[in-house]
């Protein structure tokens, strides 16, 4: 078990790794423009032009969740320090199961399902965050549509 000090030290270094210019442009796609309400729709986005940004979160993520299920950074302390990965993962865990169907890896984001769906309430946790994120879109869209209107008149 790691001690706290090594917990502290990983988690930094994740967070200091999320910092990365390609990769924050990433989640930023995925946590406000990624929301697919169908596996057709989520196939749409992975053939797309941001099929690299949709690997490269999912591949971020399941590589930091994978230090959690190996034992190198403990749960409670990896999921208070990213609570983001909640928000990812929310966007996927309807079509998961399609998703590893589709692609023949029946481990795709393992690491990332073990962490979230461990936590304390985490459907609960997931259905929130998906609604959460449901309503900032449609707020961003219509504040986009008023502020356009605004510049016609």
């Amino acid at each position: 078990m790691p001690t706290p000090f090594e917990n502290a030290e990983l988690n930094l270094k994740l967070f200091e790794l999320r910092r990365e210019p390609t990769l924050r442009k990433a989640r930023d796609w995925f946590l406000r423009e990624f929301n697919p309400d169908s596996f057709a729709e989520l196939v749409a986005f992975v053939r797309s032009e941001h099929n690299a940004a949709f690997r490269m979160v999912l591949s971020y993520w399941n590589m930091a969740a994978s230090l959690v299920t190996t034992g190198a950074i403990e749960a409670d302390t990896f999921r208070a320090a990213h609570d983001e990965i909640f928000a990812t993962f929310s966007k996927i865990h309807p079509y998961l199961a399609e998703l590893r169907t589709a692609s023949g890896e029946p481990d795709f984001c393992k690491h990332i399902e073990t962490v979230v769906l461990t936590a304390p309430d985490a459907e609960e946790t997931l259905e929130r965050r998906r609604k959460v994120l449901r309503a900032a879109v449609k707020a961003s869209h219509s504040k986009k549509e008023i502020s356009t209107e605004v510049e016609l008149s």
